[in-house]
């Protein structure tokens, strides 16, 4: 008979996590973007500022904690296409400029710093045999 124990209590242990599938945090992006623009323009009435990018890239990081890294550039690229659509234009109408490679990378990035932590290798459990 074999036992084994684990000691996970150490600075470089980070446990298993499960993450949303690509799918699954496209959907939950989409819908969650779509939840900020019309808060934005209702409630605060902002368009194009400091506020709405932040917003945005807090939805993008917040994306990234629940889903997985392959899932970050198309979390970010939902996110953008309500920013453009609805902040940043009115009525839907998609625009680019200088300005949205920098506000698409900005969310891809904020994306991938959070997402990117869960995926780092974990530690080697250590085993230990015990006889009996």
């Amino acid at each position: 008979m074999q036992m084994y124990s684990a000691r996970p209590g150490g600075r470089t242990y980070y446990p298993v996590l499960r993450r949303l599938s690509l799918g699954a945090s496209v959907a939950v992006v989409l819908v969650a973007a779509a939840v900020l623009a019309a808060g934005l323009a209702l409630g605060v009435g902002v368009r194009v500022g400091w506020l709405a990018v932040g917003a945005y890239t807090a939805l993008c990081a917040l994306a990234g904690v629940l889903s997985r890294p392959q899932a970050a550039p198309l979390t970010a690229f939902s996110a953008w296409l309500f920013f453009n659509g609805f902040t940043e234009h009115r009525y839907a109408e998609l625009g680019w400029s200088g300005a949205e490679a920098g506000h698409l990378a900005l969310f891809t990035v904020a994306a991938l710093a959070t997402s990117v932590p869960a995926a780092w290798p974990r530690r080697r459990v250590r085993l230990r045999v015990l006889k009996i």
